[in-house]
């Protein structure tokens, strides 16, 4: 006969998948309610977010400054101070060399621009002056049809500026009070939290900043190796601005995707317009291969054995976040993942019961014990015999 299906264990099993499903849902809608709540108050996390990673960027060198002696108001300062020097060093390094050659670049851009159109007008395309001039006055028409758009455009990309330099010096001072302050804010967030929580939220917190500045530290290696490698190809071909150009390829590398794309496209730009199309096609070459070389090999190696999180797991985190929040969701998805993969490690830590040892006074009594722990302990013995 053909087994029946026993119908109490049906039942069982759908009230427990329906039980599962409701907690399930309720998990759900409190994380929306938190990411909706954070989406409102995005202007003050953002900040915050910035801050905790020009932290553990800085931590190492205050942290050394504090064990020698120094207050900690005044390390912070110091901290702080050399950090913005820094920060305005490289502005410095990539600005001043472009503005010394800004005539050469500029009338390598005029020749680019002329030779892009002798091409053109050449075969196979045939483009005569004529309709060159006629498309640049179809454009001009429609620029000057869309100037209420291109107002609010203007308008916008302002306010966006504006809010960028708010967001940059309020992170600024938030990472001086965060180094300041720091090692006081564990033992401060324990008394304030009742029972338990006093003891698994400041551990949840130390694991996610030392996840953190794994994070900060892997993405710098990838940037400096994005560096020299791009360096040496521009300083092979002997395109100028290289040293510019290599610190533009290091500070992009910090914003996924559009960073290295960013700097990508300015160094074949320059390369372009100074040394012709041959060479150009030769950096995009190389800048295609060392990004995905970044992409698919460093990247993925680095910080999957620094935040242990498989080569995989980093690909579809950048890709989800990306497509779900754009630049700062690539930025943030890695990071992300690792903090909730640090929570679902501490969770199951607290949660896996420890593994009950058979006692041996109930054993020579005779009392039953399952079977595996009678093997173990028979193999315990012959082992000490």
């Amino acid at each position: 006969m053909p087994d029946r299906l026993s119908s109490e264990r049906t039942r069982t099993a759908l009230a427990s998948s329906a039980r599962i499903s409701v907690e399930l849902m309720l998990v759900f809608v409190a994380v929306a309610a938190a990411l909706w709540g954070l989406a409102r108050m995005w202007s003050v996390v953002w900040p915050v977010i910035i801050a905790l990673f020009l932290t553990t960027l800085t931590w190492p060198l205050t942290r050394v400054l504090r064990r020698r002696g120094w207050p900690a108001a005044l390390a912070a300062l110091l901290v702080t101070v050399l950090f913005l020097v820094a920060v305005l060093g490289i502005v410095a390094l990539i600005a001043v060399p472009v503005a010394s050659q800004s005539g050469e670049l500029t009338a390598g851009v005029v020749d680019g621009i002329e030779k892009v159109r002798e091409w053109a007008a050449g075969p196979p395309l045939n483009i005569g002056d004529d309709e060159i001039t006629a498309a640049l006055d179809s454009a001009a028409a429609r620029v000057q049809g869309s100037v209420g758009s291109l107002v609010t455009t203007v308008a916008t990309g302002v306010a966006t500026t504006v809010s960028s330099l708010v967001t940059a010096v309020l992170a600024l001072f938030l990472m001086f009070f965060f180094l300041k302050d720091g090692p006081r804010f564990l033992p401060w967030l324990a008394r304030q939290l009742p029972g338990r929580l006093a003891k698994d939220v400041p551990v949840l917190a130390e694991r996610a900043w030392d996840t953190l500045g794994a994070f900060m530290r892997s993405q710098a290696l990838v940037g400096l190796l994005d560096a020299v490698f791009i360096g040496l190809g521009l300083w092979i071909l002997d395109v100028p601005l290289v040293l510019p150009l290599t610190v533009l390829t290091f500070v992009s590398a910090f914003v996924p995707i559009v960073g290295a794309v960013f700097a990508g496209f300015v160094a074949v730009l320059i390369a372009l317009v100074s040394n012709g199309p041959t060479d150009a096609l030769i950096m995009l070459a190389i800048i295609v291969v060392v990004q995905q070389l970044e992409g698919n090999v460093f990247q993925p190696m680095l910080q999957s054995r620094s935040l242990g999180l498989h080569g995989a797991v980093i690909l579809l985190a950048v890709t989800l976040g990306g497509s779900l929040a754009g630049i700062v969701g690539s930025l943030l998805a890695v990071p992300v993942t690792a903090v909730i993969a640090v929570t679902w490690n501490y969770l199951r830590e607290q949660l896996t019961e420890a593994p009950q040892e058979p006692e041996p006074d109930k054993l020579e009594a005779g009392v039953a014990a399952p079977a595996g722990d009678v093997a173990r302990d028979r193999r315990a013995r012959t082992d000490l015999a």
